[in-house]
């Protein structure tokens, strides 16, 4: 129906958008509070079967909404305001793009008689995350006489954009008229019924599979798991394959294979250790090496994969060239579920039994750690279920070598798309919001660098632990240690009270200083709930 009142117009036409939305399976928004983005604020505080979280700050939201996203493998709604509002996305929108993580961020507007004249909020902002979004919409002003039906389905595009065939994020931009708030209440949006998607991963045909068949069975190789979307349905196959072909699994922490009832006969997850040791220079180079997910997160793995003259075959889904090292010599485009079991339907041969046993000894010679440490502390102290977040630079290398594997289900997040250590607590708490019970593993740096999001975790069963070493610990184990002004300049240790901080923001506060006291106080906070951090003290 035509409308002459701009600011009921303005809110029925993002009543419309939002509704379509959620009719194609949206259920959280992240809203940070501005003027201009009033209408689209109030819809989706109005709509129903939306959880709608308010985080003042926009850097903040961003990575809060990321950690929603991750653990529901669905997008998530960003909105904010005109101007620099939507620049302070920018961090977490680069890490979505190249973590594979849907996001929806929505950016209000100015009208367009406000541009290029110098009027007071108004940036150019359409193409401001040109490089990092699967698509941009530059929206013009809501008509008088609009379509519903076209807001709804261009509500399921941008879902489809955010999600098929390379998850992402998809940036909306939204110009408004002023008035911005109605004058009355427009009409409820139109119930339209809901689009459904379907997109079918196709497995690789048949005479890839046996010609690929043929070049793997009998031959010594290795399968590498990077990071990967959790999915417990792939573990099975996965390891069905490994065993079919008699290799050993490389696999990270956050490939979803070290923690879980599945069989991890073939696990190794010591390599970090054992590729310096004299006996895996020994060790005969793989014929061939196959990865699922992301490229490793740690140097010494990486230059493995690189030194390797092996056939190198990348398995993934996703449109991304995932090949760093540039040693790839074969990419199949499938999931790796469907891969795995449809390569298990080829007659495959085993390698060598020695081949295996070789890893598995090498594993053996490092299954001990040399010390009591703070990673299998907190792996112990877990329940089966909790999410666990951990943060960059020297957490994840750490939680690499010494995490161990067991059956216990865990799932591990980071942030590793851009590895940056901006946004984890936000992420942490947006992964608490969807998953529940959540466990922060991050350094004082990366604490200090998002001490905002602390602000995210109020209600939230939250545990941060905040590995306090001085500084930069990560530089210890690079050149830049050699360097005359390591300390100012690499290791910046940081005087921050981290007591106080959690007071601030209304967390319960706990330090310790070993290990012994770092698992039994983790365990009682996790039963006790709520949003608390422990600062362990290394330095």
């Amino acid at each position: 129906m035509p409308m002459t009142d701009i600011g009921s117009l303005n809110l029925a036409w993002s009543q419309a958008m939002i509704a379509g939305f959620v009719s194609a399976g949206i259920s959280d928004a992240v809203i940070s509070p501005g003027s201009r983005s009033t209408p689209l604020a109030l819809a989706l505080l109005r709509q129903a079967g939306l959880r709608s979280h308010v985080a003042v700050d926009e850097r903040s939201a961003a990575f809060f909404g990321l950690g929603i996203a991750k653990a529901q493998r669905r997008p998530v709604i960003l909105l904010a305001t005109s101007g620099t509002a939507p620049a302070n996305w920018l961090p977490a929108i680069i890490e979505a793009s190249q973590a594979g993580v849907p996001l929806i961020a929505v950016s209000a507007d100015r009208p367009p008689e406000l541009h290029g004249c110098g009027a007071n909020q108004t940036v150019p902002q359409t193409s401001m995350f040109a490089p990092y979004v699967r698509a941009t919409h530059a929206l013009g002003l809501p008509s008088a006489d609009f379509d519903p039906g076209y807001a709804h389905r261009l509500a399921a595009q941008i879902v489809e954009q955010a999600t098929w065939p390379y998850p992402g994020p998809v940036h909306i931009n939204q110009p408004f008229h002023e008035p911005l708030v109605p004058t009355a209440n427009p009409l409820a949006a139109a119930r339209l019924p809901p689009i459904r998607f379907s997109h079918s991963l196709d497995e690789p045909d048949q005479q890839t599979l046996s010609e690929l068949a043929n070049r793997l069975s009998g031959r010594p190789g290795i399968v590498v798991c990077g990071e990967m979307p959790l999915d417990e349905k792939r573990n099975n196959p996965l390891v069905g394959l490994a065993r079919a072909l008699g290799c050993p699994i490389l696999a990270e922490p956050l490939s979803g294979l070290r923690f879980g009832p599945h069989d991890r006969s073939h696990l190794c997850v010591g390599y970090n250790r054992w590729l310096e040791s004299p006996d895996a220079d020994e060790m005969p180079p793989p014929e061939w090496i196959i990865r699922f997910g992301a490229f490793p997160v740690t140097r010494k793995l990486q230059n493995y994969l690189s030194g390797s003259p092996a056939t190198q075959i990348v398995v993934s889904p996703w449109t991304q060239w995932a090949d760093p090292v540039r040693k790839l010599t074969d990419l199949l485009r499938s999931d790796p579920e469907l891969f795995c079991t449809a390569m298990l339907r080829e007659r495959l041969k085993p390698a060598n039994e020695n081949w295996l046993g070789k890893f598995l000894a090498l594993e053996q010679q490092v299954a001990e750690p040399d010390a009591p440490n703070h990673i299998q502390a907190i792996i112990n102290a877990l329940p089966p279920g909790t999410a666990l977040f951990v943060g960059n630079s020297l957490a994840i290398r750490e939680l690499d070598s010494m995490s161990g594997h067991s059956d216990k289900a865990l799932s591990i997040h980071a942030n590793r798309g851009a590895s940056g250590i901006d946004g984890n607590i936000s992420t942490a708490a947006g992964i608490a919001s969807a998953q529940g019970a959540t466990v922060a593993l991050i350094g004082d740096l990366t604490c200090q660098h998002d001490i905002g999001g602390l602000a995210l975790t109020r209600g939230l069963d939250i545990v941060i632990i905040v590995v306090n070493n001085g500084g930069g610990g990560i530089f210890d184990h690079l050149p830049q240690h050699s360097l005359p002004e390591f300390l100012d300049g690499w290791r910046t240790p940081q005087h921050i009270d981290f007591e106080h901080a959690a007071k601030t923001f209304g967390l319960t506060y706990h330090r310790v200083d070993t290990t012994d006291n770092l698992s039994r106080r983790l365990g009682s906070a996790l039963a006790d709930g709520g949003p608390q951090l422990i600062e362990l003290k290394l330095a």
